[in-house]
């Protein structure tokens, strides 16, 4: 099975960065990309991704509200990423109802996988 993620940022170079992790992590593929909370919702919706990567400051509907709409409708596993240390988001995490928090300074294939099969409860992505 290959998962299929929506990658959300509003700042292009981090979203080539996202691109590249989502390439190199084996049985992971980008479906689509998105720039801000709003784009993401409907993104959700119509590409059907199995994981959202989701920058929790974006332009207009922050990335939590977003996360939770998302979420909601059912669409996606979400993972939020931020360059803000876990202390600063990862209480939010739970209220948004994103499956885990991700430092952007951590983030890798190897985090990327593992943060899927804790979210989806899989042996492997």
């Amino acid at each position: 099975m290959t998962v299929r993620v929506l990658i959300v940022d509003d700042q292009l170079p981090f979203r080539a960065a996202a691109r590249l992790v989502v390439a190199s992590t084996p049985g992971f593929e980008v479906a689509g990309e998105a720039e801000s909370g709003e784009d993401s919702i409907e993104k959700a919706r119509d590409l059907d991704p199995d994981l959202v990567l989701m920058d929790v400051n974006l332009p207009g509907i922050n990335g939590l509200e977003a996360t939770r709409r998302i979420v909601d409708a059912g669409h996606a596993v979400v993972l939020l990423l931020s360059t803000y240390d876990e202390e600063v988001y990862g209480p939010r995490v739970a209220e948004s109802g994103a499956a885990a928090y991700i430092p952007k300074s951590t983030f890798g294939p190897d985090l990327l996988a593992e943060a899927w099969a804790a979210a989806s409860g899989s042996v492997s992505a």
